[in-house]
């Protein structure tokens, strides 16, 4: 069904989570996160579902954070859990495998997104970037844990610290996408996978998957640790003066 700017359909065994905001190149608001929550949190008790896919249609993946809403958001509520720190947990704690169909850019959460999910198809036009460090702020979502272990400190370094993008063809070297395809392709092929997914024994795939996987409270653990830090480097000074560029430069 149609849910504002998240299109959330149950194909068979597979549930697909599709991004839809193109005006704003998917970037993605509090709704939207809890939009995003709500689909793989109702699929978890759900046999009927064996996996998602998540994906932004073609062209664009996410633009990341809708920096606006974001900011509104923060100020409305600071003491409370966001909701896309519940979107977070909602990834971290999932248990079904999540499929990834990237095709354009994917930034700030979504590429941190891809590191929680199971396989990551990507288009040759893909691009992939956690520009933090650009606004003053850390990495969110346990990605000072995940990306580290999935593609090596120093790539890690390079993109989180440094805040570098890298193309299709280095995140296929670097580890975190499995299949590299033409623009315009990447949901068709994600669907593949998918049913190569859905015929396999379902409580065998749990249970590997599980294996596989480090622990969900050593997720939870880090995810609560860098939003802590993330909060504080909001009130920082390089991240105001950041976030005042941020505005001027819209407002020409």
């Amino acid at each position: 069904m149609p849910n504002g700017n998240i299109i959330v359909t149950d194909e068979g065994a597979t549930r697909v989570i599709t991004l839809r905001r193109p005006g704003k190149k998917n970037a993605i608001t509090q709704d939207m996160y809890r939009e995003m929550s709500r689909a793989i949190d109702t699929a978890q008790n759900n046999p009927d579902i064996r996996c998602m896919i998540m994906t932004g249609g073609s062209g664009v993946f996410t633009a990341g954070d809708d920096i606006d809403d974001f900011l509104k958001a923060d100020a409305s509520r600071p003491e409370t859990l966001s909701d896309g720190a519940k979107f977070l947990y909602s990834l971290a704690l999932n248990v079904k495998p999540i499929i990834a169909a990237v095709d354009g850019a994917s930034i700030g959460i979504g590429t941190v997104m891809l590191f929680h999910c199971d396989y990551v198809l990507a288009s040759n036009a893909a691009t992939f970037s956690a520009p933090y460090i650009n606004l003053g702020l850390v990495p969110v979502g346990a990605a000072s844990l995940l990306m580290p272990s999935t593609m090596g400190y120093q790539r890690a370094f390079a993109m989180l610290v440094m805040g570098r993008s890298f193309t299709a063809a280095e995140a296929h070297a670097a580890g975190f996408v499995n299949t590299v395809v033409s623009p315009g392709h990447t949901e068709v092929e994600a669907r593949k996978v998918a049913r190569e997914i859905c015929r396999l024994p379902a409580d065998a795939v749990a249970t590997s998957r599980k294996l596989l996987r480090a622990p969900p409270e050593e997720l939870t653990r880090r995810i609560d640790q860098e939003s802590h830090l993330f909060g504080e480097r909001l009130k920082s000074d390089e991240a105001i003066a950041a976030f005042n560029a941020f505005a001027n430069r819209k407002k020409r």
